[in-house]
């Protein structure tokens, strides 16, 4: 990526966080399929759900997460480092967990988790977008719901007013739905979140996340910027509800 490149992605994800008021940084993800010298001050992580390693990265860490790292064997087997457990893949976990009463349920619900094929992927490189060295292969940012609806708007105009279709067992919610999903499918996928990173990092009960492919950064945050003008100010002013509650009192008083 040249300097050019690097620069224009840094100023888009300063824009989309002044725009939108981000609480903190929107992600910028790579899959990479091998060894590479990574930007000094990138940490490895060990111990760390991939849901965590987003999390540093929202609050501006730097680092890369692989097969001897991560913690959750679900994502593992997302990103395909790893087989899914036995007692997943029969269900019985998340029996145990009380997120289901039907093994056959969990079952089918970890059954249908889209995955990469093992190899494709040696390293998860995740990184806070406003510092970008490289293109991301995904973005994708958590934050309170109302932001994340203007990106989601902004997606649609870019491909032509069709409606967003979204993809979620409410589960993985950031390895599948807001990664893997948006990777192989290219496109955006949303999330309410899922029992697994509400535990795991420090996502609000208010906030949500969703994943799009960086190529499609720049599109997004044209339209951002042109819904920034009146849209967003107008919507948040809440006129209209304040027209009612005035309507309202009136016609109290009478």
């Amino acid at each position: 990526m040249s300097k050019n490149d690097s620069d224009n992605i840094r100023q888009l994800a300063e824009d989309m966080k002044k725009i939108l008021g981000l609480a903190g940084s929107p992600i910028g993800v790579r899959l990479l399929p091998e060894d590479e010298v990574f930007p000094p001050g990138t940490e490895t992580l060990l111990g760390h759900r991939y849901c965590q390693a987003l999390m540093r990265a929202r609050h501006g860490k730097d680092a890369i997460l692989g097969a001897e790292g991560i913690s959750c064997p679900a994502a593992a087997s997302a990103f395909g480092f790893k087989e899914l457990p036995m007692g997943l893949k029969s269900g019985k976990g998340l029996v145990g967990f009380g997120i289901v009463s039907d093994e056959e349920v969990g079952k089918k619900m970890l059954g249908d988790m889209v995955t990469l094929s093992p190899g494709t992927v040696k390293w998860i490189h995740v990184f806070p977008l406003e510092k970008a060295l490289q293109n991301p292969d995904i973005v994708v940012v958590e934050d309170q719901v109302e932001r994340l609806m203007w990106i989601v708007l902004s997606y649609l105009h870019t491909t032509g007013g069709t409606r967003v279709p979204t993809s979620t067992a409410v589960l993985q919610a950031t390895c599948v739905d807001s990664t893997i999903i948006p990777f192989l499918e290219k496109r955006l996928n949303f999330s309410y979140g899922c029992y697994g990173c509400r535990d795991a990092t420090d996502i609000e009960s208010g906030e949500a996340v969703l994943g799009f492919p960086g190529t499609m950064l720049p599109g997004i945050m044209s339209h951002l910027k042109y819904l920034s003008k009146k849209a967003i100010p107008t919507s948040r002013s809440k006129k209209a509800l304040r027209a009612l509650k005035k309507d309202i009192s009136v016609d109290c008083a009478a």
